[in-house]
């Protein structure tokens, strides 16, 4: 089960030894083992496909990947990484999918592409075989594409026939099946998974049980319906949830999209019970254009905006000043929905959001709390427009950014906004985020077919110092640390034709997860100083999405350990 990806260091030990080259080779152990040295991109050439390189000294291992059949199929659902129909199709028999083709139609199968990773250390899991001892070490994920949607759990303790567990694809009614899902986060205060999905419509929130079959619960009625993305937990036991809703075209920026997203904080009235309802909250910046007014989007709560409140927005000078080196901006979150007093009926929180003048930003997909910080400093970033033609790059946040929010206090509805990183074409496309130390944060990309074709590079993962100030010519450049390839059916995928309609091309990292499992709140995000390469009980993970859709692990293969679980 466990496939192995070696850095360029040790691919070029391996050769030297094939050559019959003897060598005495040492490996140091650095003082930071998250101090890591760059590596180039890997271009993308039409039908060729190439391998993941990683920074020298890392390894990765495949921990699943998409024809791993799961221990309990369903009709629907049979293998991790795919569906039992052709895209668009509705094909359950017994006998599909035959992969990577569905047995109907010789089409491709419908790939589901697991996405955020979520790590565990729990105790008496069970599974589809009640004599079967499964562990200790979890990693639970949702799938972000497919009918139904699903929540799969990885037992990395175990062995090929028990490797992944179907948890469910329906709602706790049974029938109501799963949306497609994007986030997941435990909640230790609710002893629940969440799940998010990012459908602009029908997106939301979803907490599920560990147990198999997890029951899980729409919370739409108490957290409204929305492109939710990311989500985690706070030292109070609130959650911050971002949006990544992508906005309407301008007329004259045709390759630029407004600002459509939110970030978004829900204070549960019980931590312990998320159904007892709270207050859904909506941050909002001030604008430095017009002192004492949000910075707000121009046009419809409900419905598309026209191409002329696009362009309005798109090159505003609010929107410049958020993407701004040096800028300041105060904020604060204010409330859109209070179950108290508006009750529990499923609500449109992004037009909640927009009748509130809550700020818009250009999808912002995922945010972290940084260790240390109390709480207080949370990094998220924007996607952009992934299209190098956008007419908002780079002033206007096209190539997408980090932003950094530091709170007066924790779980203070006041605080201060900073842009940390403005995108390039190189670095475009942010998604997952996740910290390796106190003050080493990695960003992923997502930067899509168009962008990985006009600038000849497929996707990378970075890690930044969340101390630098990268506004200044001398900082130091973010480090690639993993520069994704493109696997075979991928390959195929981004060719095209009529056997692989349907399904994404080329890969897609996400899914970047370090944590030491533990469950309980001191275990949260952020809570503690992450000792990724360190010991065996920091591991991190990331998701090579699209294609195979093989989730690695990364480790350390110098170092005591290498970075496998106690």
């Amino acid at each position: 089960m466990r496939i192995r990806s070696r850095s360029a260091a040790a691919l070029a030990a391996g050769v030297l030894a094939a050559g019959g080259v003897t060598a005495a080779v040492v490996a140091a152990s650095p003082g930071d083992p998250t101090d890591l040295s760059s590596v180039p991109a890997q271009t993308k050439t039409l039908g060729i496909s190439s391998p993941n390189v990683l920074s020298p000294g890392l390894d990765e291992v495949a921990v699943a990947q998409g024809s791993t059949k799961l221990e309990n199929p369903a009709p629907a659902v049979r293998f991790y990484g795919y569906d039992s129909h052709v895209p668009g199709g509705t094909d359950t028999s017994a006998q599909a999918p035959f992969l990577p083709l569905a047995a109907t139609s010789q089409q491709e199968a419908q790939k589901t592409e697991p996405d955020k990773n979520t790590y565990l250390t729990l105790r008496g899991q069970k599974g589809a075989d009640p004599s079967y001892d499964y562990g200790t070490h979890f990693l639970f994920q949702g799938h972000e594409t497919g009918t139904p949607g699903y929540i799969s759990r990885i037992n990395l303790d175990a062995d090929a026939a028990h490797r992944v567990t179907l948890l469910a694809t329906a709602e706790k009614d049974g029938t109501t099946a799963l949306p497609p899902i994007d986030g997941s986060t435990w909640d230790p205060w609710a002893k629940r998974l969440l799940f998010t999905s990012e459908a602009l419509t029908t997106g939301g929130v979803w907490q599920a049980t560990t147990d198999v079959p997890s029951t899980v619960v729409n919370l739409q009625g108490i957290i409204g319906i929305g492109g939710y993305e990311g989500i985690q937990n706070d030292s109070d036991g609130n959650l911050w949830i971002v949006e990544d809703v992508g906005g309407k075209s301008g007329t004259t920026n045709n390759f630029a999209k407004q600002p459509n997203s939110f970030v978004y904080r829900f204070k549960p009235y019980d931590p312990t019970d998320l159904t007892k309802g709270g207050k859904l909250q909506v941050l909002q910046v001030g604008s430095l254009q017009t002192p004492g007014q949000p910075i707000a989007f121009n046009g419809p709560a409900t419905g598309s905006a026209t191409g002329a409140q696009a362009d309005a927005d798109i090159l505003s000078a609010d929107t410049k000043d958020l993407h701004t080196y040096g800028h300041t901006l105060d904020t604060k979150f204010v409330t859109i929905h209070d179950t108290a007093t508006d009750g529990t009926t499923p609500f449109n929180a992004n037009a909640a959001a927009k009748t509130a003048k809550g700020t818009p930003f250009k999808r912002p997909e995922n945010g972290q709390f940084q260790p240390g910080s109390g709480f207080r400093t949370f990094f998220f970033d924007e996607t952009g427009d992934t299209d190098n033609r956008t007419q908002a790059a780079p002033d206007f946040g096209g190539f997408g950014d980090v932003q950094r929010l530091e709170l007066n206090w924790p779980g203070s509805d006041k605080g201060k906004l900073r842009l940390f990183y403005r995108g390039d074409q190189e670095h475009a496309g942010i998604d997952n985020v996740t910290f390796l130390s106190k003050s080493k944060i990695a960003f992923v990309e997502d930067a899509g077919d168009t962008l990985h074709t006009q600038r000849n590079a497929l996707d990378s993962a970075w890690l930044f110092d969340a101390g630098a100030d990268y506004s200044q010519p001398g900082a130091p450049a973010p480090v690639r640390f993993i520069a994704e390839g493109r696997d075979p059916s991928a390959t195929l995928d981004s060719a095209g034709g009529p056997l692989v309609a349907g399904n994404e091309g080329d890969n897609e990292i996400t899914g970047i997860h370090a944590s030491d499992g533990d469950p309980s709140r001191w275990g949260i995000l952020g809570a503690k100083t992450p000792r990724v390469f360190r010991d065996g009980s920091w591991r991190l993970f990331w998701t090579q999405q699209h294609g195979d859709n093989t989730t690695w692990e990364v480790f350390r293969g110098d170092l005591p350990h290498g970075g496998w679980g106690d």
